[in-house]
Parts: C-alpha cells; structure tokens; sequence
C-alpha cells in the first residue's frame, strides 16, 4: 500500500514540474518565448539612442525602433544594455553582447574582429564650434584643438584632417563631453557626424557648423555581431526586407525629419 501511494506521490510531483518546465516555454499569450538577445549601444547618440531623462531612464532612438522591428520580424526580443562606445567591439568579441547597434561605422579595422550587416543609414562628418568662432572650413582649425568621440569613426577622420592642419586632436568618451568642452572654452571644435550635430543645433542655438565635401569618406551605420554569428545573415535578410516593404523609411521619416522633436 505504501508502494502505491510512494508512486502516487511521486506521479503528482513530476506532473507538477513537467507543468512548470512547460509554464517556462510559453508565454503570457499561450506562445513560445522569444529568445532573447543581448544588444549594447551607446548611449550619448541623438537621434539614434539616447535617454529622454524628461520621461526616464528607458533608451530610445532610431536604432532602437529598428533593432525592436528586425527582431519582432525574427521572433526575438531583445534586451538593450548602455556601454562606452570605444567598449562596444570589445564586448562582442569578449561574447558579453550578441550584437551592437550604435550608429557604427563597418571600417576595414573593425571587420577583422566582428562581422556587420549591409550599410542601413548613411551620414556625413560636420564640424561644430560655438557660434562666432570664425571657424568655416577646416584650414580654420589651424592651431586649434578638435574634440572626437573616442573609437568613432570621426576619430579617424580628425587624425586625416591633423595631418593636412596643424591642429591638436583629443577625445572623450560621450558626444555630450564634447558640448561641454566646446562651452566651457577647452575645445575649439569638434567632429561629429551631421545628423547628430543638427539634432544640438535645434536644441543649442549657441552652435554652429559646416559639413565636409562630400569628398570625405561617409559615415555608414550598419549592425555589429560577433565574427562567424549565426544572426547577420538573418538580420540582413530581414533589414533588406525592411528596405524593400518601405518600414525602414518610415523610421528614418520619423527620426531624422526636420518636424522631429
């Protein structure tokens, strides 16, 4: 008798973790759950991801609406975490991230260490100085000193612009340190891609700036995965079909258009 009611029991306990186990592959609408993927981003970069500290903490911007979009298409769901930008690659490598969305630029240095999907926006570099500073073109900077994102693409293109001008060249880790360089009289200027420079000049009328000849090497944001990753061919594949179906211009519409507060 007591054999059968061990058996009884022990019949119970499994049903009840075979139900858990199956609690743990559902969701709350009765379907499996998304996977979930790790994405690191920088923070500092409006209009494509920044914190609206006026609403919270949460992180929004163009690049976050798109990797949201990829990844419903896909069935993940992904979970955004801030670092240093110069930290980002580093941290696909290190396998900390499965991928990174940052308005990053796919160098030839960067593609030795992480794969990238194709281009899916395309920027040009703008110098930015206070209003008044007389600076026009970049022989202006002569003896002045630039301020660059550290790890950006801009980074490189100060260094160019360094070998052709006498100019002196520092970074810091945030776009917004370079505002507060520039107010506060420590830099000249500095190098930041045009679409997020003309989001401070609506903010900061105190700010002005000239765009490089279109001579100049762009600046093309593309998604950054770990070398060999399963998930850029289907991130790709996915980003080609947001480009086909006109989803993708619908959220540069919304991002980069003039009207957008």
């Amino acid at each position: 008798m007591k054999k059968w009611l061990f058996l009884a029991i022990g019949l119970v306990i499994a049903s009840m973790l075979a139900a858990c186990g199956a609690s743990e592959e559902t969701s709350g609408d009765g379907g499996k759950e998304k996977k979930v993927l790790k994405m690191a981003t920088s923070a500092d970069y409006p209009p494509f991801e920044y914190k609206d500290t006026a609403k919270g903490d949460d992180i929004i911007g163009f690049d976050v609406d798109l990797v949201n979009a990829l990844a419903d298409d896909l069935g993940y769901k992904v979970e955004i975490q801030d670092m240093d930008f110069n930290g980002l690659v580093a941290g696909l490598q290190a396998k900390q991230v499965d991928l990174v969305l940052a308005g990053m630029t796919p160098t030839e240095e960067r593609k030795k260490n992480v794969d990238f999907t194709d281009i899916y926006y395309k920027a040009k570099h703008m110098i930015v100085s206070p209003k008044g500073s007389g600076i026009k073109t970049v022989e202006d900077l002569e003896g002045k000193t630039l301020g660059v994102q550290l790890g950006s693409i801009q980074e490189g293109e100060a260094k160019k612009i360094a070998e052709k001008t006498k100019v002196k060249v520092e970074n810091r880790n945030k776009i917004p340190e370079l505002v507060q360089e520039m107010k506060a009289g420590r830099f000249d200027a500095a190098i930041i891609e045009d679409t997020v420079a003309k989001g401070y000049f609506d903010k900061d009328k105190e700010l002005e700036g000239f765009t490089l000849d279109s001579s100049e090497e762009e600046a093309g944001s593309a998604i950054a995965f770990q070398k060999g990753s399963k998930y850029t061919e289907e991130f790709n594949k996915a980003l080609q079909k947001m480009k086909e179906n006109g989803e993708l211009e619908k959220l540069i519409v919304k991002w980069f258009s003039k009207d957008q507060k």
